[in-house]
């Protein structure tokens, strides 16, 4: 089939994968990180079937009908190094940089991942454009009308949260991130509660300080919301500010969408 290729963000903790057809994101799926043996190993597979069947978690079953004999080409971003090293051992690979997105006024260290939700964001629903990334680290990132770099902030996310404390004090018990049915009482009476008390009331706080900050210089911007920790937030988010909640745009595909734009500008 002409046109399919593969996208391939590298995170601090997952591979995010996502299969297209020309312009059309057919299916996205995550996986484990993998050793370069293997990586190895995915160039011989001889089908699209037998490489996404490799390279998908054990439940799935992902098929397109193809009739090339070689391995789709990849598009690839990512924030892990050593991992960026090996993919690059994969027959047909394209390390996407940070020259390569066209969002104007970045700074040499803001990490690929950011620029490229951004621009994808941004080129799908339009600039002054908000991005908040719900990930293993908290992120907002925002782009102006004229598709320049205004800024953002980065702390850590929900997860990371809990497991510090967990693991660097010695008394503080490791609280497990869990989709709360509702919110922790503010002011709790047991350690365990007051743990979730702490970390989900001050990121509800700063996630609605830096969207009402947002407004204040863009009334007109949008927000949109990716990351594994979207759901949750929205749902709170939702109990404790309905507006701000009902502005937010979410798509977890975002890195994708700017991998797309690229893909539009530059064929692979």
């Amino acid at each position: 089939m002409e046109g399919v290729w593969l996208a391939l963000e590298i995170g601090n903790s997952r591979l995010h994968w996502a299969l297209f057809i020309g312009k059309k994101l057919y299916l996205a799926w995550d996986s484990d990180h993998v050793a370069e043996f293997d990586i190895q190993q995915l160039a011989k597979c001889q089908t699209l079937d037998r490489l996404l069947l490799a390279i998908s978690a054990p439940h799935q079953k992902i098929r397109v009908e193809n009739t090339s004999s070689s391995p789709p080409p990849l598009l690839l971003a990512s924030v892990v190094p050593k991992q960026t090293a090996i993919w690059q051992t994969y027959p047909n690979t394209r390390v996407i940089t940070l020259e390569q997105v066209p969002l104007k006024n970045v700074y040499p260290t803001m990490g690929i991942d950011r620029a490229l939700a951004l621009w994808g964001a941004g080129k799908t629903w339009g600039f002054p454009m908000l991005v908040i990334d719900a990930g293993t680290a908290l992120t907002f990132t925002g782009a102006d009308a004229n598709e320049s770099l205004v800024g953002g902030a980065i702390l850590p996310g929900l997860g990371l949260q809990f497991e510090t404390l967990g693991q660097q004090t010695g008394q503080l018990p490791l609280v497990e991130m869990q989709n709360f049915v509702s919110l922790p009482a503010r002011f709790a009476l047991n350690t365990t509660e007051a743990i979730q008390s702490g970390v989900v009331y001050t990121v509800l706080a700063g996630i609605k300080d830096f969207i009402e900050a947002w407004l204040q210089l863009f009334p007109d911007g949008k927000i949109a919301i990716k990351g594994g920790d979207r759901t949750l937030l929205l749902n709170v988010l939702q109990t404790r500010f309905p507006k701000i909640a009902a502005r937010l745009i979410i798509e977890q595909n975002l890195i994708f969408w700017g991998m797309r734009e690229i893909v539009m500008v530059k064929p692979i």
